[in-house]
């Protein structure tokens, strides 16, 4: 089932919050807030298929090298509709391409006695721009995920092109192994417009080959505002 519900999403983001992070420029804090008709990651609704809101806090080194920051975002899993990360990581660059190194411990708060509420996740990205293309290789690793899933494995591709300075488009195609959970490929394709230098606008397609398995595997259109500051 495609979700068309552009309109509520722009509503609830403006009422959830004045603020996506921008990097601070000499190093320090910065913050991002915003909302969107469906919570997707990897594809795959954590929202219920629902609107959600999030809230993230991010400070980085003067070089913009390290970061760390914590985040918050609605979802609806094992009883849970909070699910809080810590994040650190390393953004070194070599060879002409950028690298993204990062840790992320994950725990969904208030969640039912007997869920598994928290997890590890380790991510590596690497990416490259040439012109207005951009390309990035997503890997990332989990010992033990939240919920029922254990071990499992995310490879994404991304493919972008700046059509100007404010309008960007871009395609992905990811696969993911899981332990007690079902494996699948995923793809979004969609644009961002950055409406101000603080306020983006994204709209994007999301679908999977397991449509079978549960609602959160269904295609999607999602709307999503982000606000940095």
């Amino acid at each position: 089932m495609i979700r068309t519900t552009v309109l509520a999403a722009l509503a609830s983001a403006a009422l959830a919050a004045p603020a996506m992070a921008q990097s601070a420029p000499d190093g320090g804090w910065s913050f991002e807030v915003g909302a969107g008709t469906d919570n997707r990651s990897k594809a795959a609704s954590k929202s219920g298929n629902d609107g959600y809101v999030y809230g993230a806090a991010t400070w980085e080194s003067a070089d913009g090298r390290f970061y760390v920051g914590p985040g918050l975002e609605t979802i609806q899993a094992g009883g849970s509709n909070v699910e809080a990360e810590f994040v650190a990581g390393y953004r070194p660059e070599a060879f002409g391409y950028d690298f993204d190194f990062n840790l992320a411990y994950k725990n969904r708060l208030d969640a039912e006695a007997g869920y598994d509420e928290d997890g590890w996740e380790v991510t590596t990205n690497i990416s490259r721009a040439i012109g207005p293309a951009t390309a990035r290789l997503q890997l990332q690793y989990s010992p033990d995920a939240a919920g029922s899933t254990e071990a499992f494995t995310w490879i994404e591709a991304q493919a972008g092109w700046a059509f100007s300075d404010r309008l960007e488009g871009s395609v992905a195609v990811g696969r993911r192994e899981q332990d007690k959970a079902p494996d699948y490929t995923g793809w979004n394709a969609g644009v961002t417009y950055a409406l101000t230098d603080a306020i983006d606008l994204d709209l994007r397609y999301y679908d999977t080959n397991a449509h079978t398995v549960g609602e959160q595997y269904e295609d999607a259109l999602v709307a999503k505002v982000a606000y940095a500051f």
